[in-house]
């Protein structure tokens, strides 16, 4: 029996899922009792959600049970920066080779126009085709965008730079020097997103929410015990991303790191009108990996995101929040200094789960368990297409994209803690300061 240690908490005020419709009525149901089911999924965020859908429109019969330590939209999948990255991204890094560049460009708007399917089916609002903005402030930072554009061109992918009043315009702040408009990114409240998700799941699919596994027994069967109940399935596939080496299959892949948000209320007409006048919803990301991401959004809130942490506990403190919160403070202020007197409603953290190469966990663990993760801060399309071909490799379909994600899922070797932990720090503190002014 393996006995699971570390289980995920909520992380502060979850400001994307408290400000979507209904986010506090329940979707699913605890574990109690003895259950049976023909595969069981761990994690329902959009990894484990897409798996599920994808396996029951191949085989509408087969039982699925999904399972989640949390609520739907409290983990990772609600509380990210709410970007559908079309573009290789740079936090998705390394490799630029124009082949590459498309086949994930491929991948990626494939698992856009499957979000964007659900999303108009069931009505899930939030939804923007906004595009996207890499930024820059510091002058230093201005190779980032020049680096950008060379991957683009290379490719062959649309863009425009912005700068100077036009991009002022645009964003309702002054503080950029110039940024790179790419027009397929989709801008959505990612908790009302995956929480969506779960109206279209069949009757074949049973959700269980505020379900911790506390222990497996590998089979098959599997058997996963919880806190009064019990899961036993043929199949196991666990979609849990930084909490993939908690369950015994992988080790030495992984490197979560936490990042921070805020939220702010709804900006008054009144301010609406003096700085934002005619201001679409944007978001905007940094040239710099460690920089801060902005969002203007659809319902005129500003959204702010940025200082990282590694915790090997896979939680934050009342302190580490606090920390964060004073960051976000000074980069708030910086680029709306017109808003000082505005408060955050809300401030969370949650984790980029982050591999040393940059491919993605996904791989057969043997004795039909089946693991994904690795999301590298795009874990919204990621999740989603990894999610969906997961699904076609259990059931034998075969395809070219399959083909590519199986090349480029080779995560290289993390050291163990210390070295780890030693690492992660000396790192994120060098990116910071790098960083300057566009934290």
């Amino acid at each position: 029996m393996h006995i699971v240690k570390k289980f995920p908490q909520v992380d502060g005020d979850l400001g994307w899922l408290e400000s979507s419709a209904d986010w506090n009525i329940p979707l699913g149901k605890r574990v109690k009792g003895r259950n049976e089911f023909d595969i069981a999924i761990i994690g329902a965020g959009f990894t484990g959600l897409s798996l599920a859908l994808r396996l029951a429109e191949i085989n509408p019969s087969t039982r699925i049970a999904v399972v989640d330590a949390l609520r739907v939209g409290e983990g990772t999948s609600g509380r990210n920066a709410g970007f559908l990255i079309d573009l290789p991204h740079n936090l998705d890094g390394g490799k630029t080779d124009v082949e590459y560049a498309r086949s994930l460009y491929k991948l990626n708007t494939f698992a856009i126009e499957r979000l964007r399917g659900f999303k108009d089916q069931y009505q899930i609002v939030g939804w923007n085709d906004a595009g996207k903005y890499m930024a820059a402030h510091e002058e230093k930072n201005l190779s980032g965008l020049d680096h950008f554009v060379s991957i683009l061109e290379d490719a062959g992918f649309e863009y425009e730079m912005v700068t100077g009043a036009n991009l002022h315009k645009r964003l309702g702040t002054d503080y950029y020097r110039s940024a790179v408009y790419t027009p397929g990114n989709v801008l959505v409240n990612p908790a009302a997103l995956v929480r969506g998700l779960v109206k279209a799941l069949p009757s074949s699919v049973t959700l269980f929410e505020n379900s911790p596994v506390q222990s497996i027994e590998y089979g098959p069967p599997h058997q996963l015990n919880f806190l009064g109940g019990k899961i036993s399935s043929k199949i196991l596939i666990q979609a849990t991303n930084s909490f993939s080496e908690e369950f015994g299959k992988l080790s030495n892949q992984l490197a979560p790191i936490f990042t921070y948000a805020s939220l702010t209320p709804p900006l008054s007409e009144e301010q609406i009108g003096k700085y934002f006048n005619g201001v679409s919803p944007w978001g905007a990301t940094s040239a710099h990996p460690a920089g801060t991401t902005v969002r203007f959004t659809h319902d005129r809130r500003i959204f702010v995101r940025n200082t990282l942490d590694f915790l090997p506990e896979l939680k934050s403190s009342r302190k580490d929040l606090n920390h964060a919160w004073q960051q976000h403070r000074s980069s708030f202020e910086a680029r709306f200094p017109f808003l000082k007197e505005m408060p955050f409603e809300y401030t969370w953290g949650g984790m980029l789960c982050m591999t040393l190469n940059h491919d993605p966990v996904f791989h057969a663990a043997g004795d039909d368990v089946y693991v994904m993760g690795g999301c590298n801060g795009v874990g919204v399309v990621k999740g989603t297409y990894l999610g969906y071909y997961m699904a076609d490799i259990i059931s034998g379909i075969k395809s070219s994209n399959l083909d590519f994600i199986l090349q480029n899922a080779n995560p290289s070797w993390v050291p163990p803690d210390p070295l780890r932990s030693i690492g992660a720090k000396w790192r994120l503190s060098h990116e910071s300061k790098g960083a300057g002014g566009d934290i």
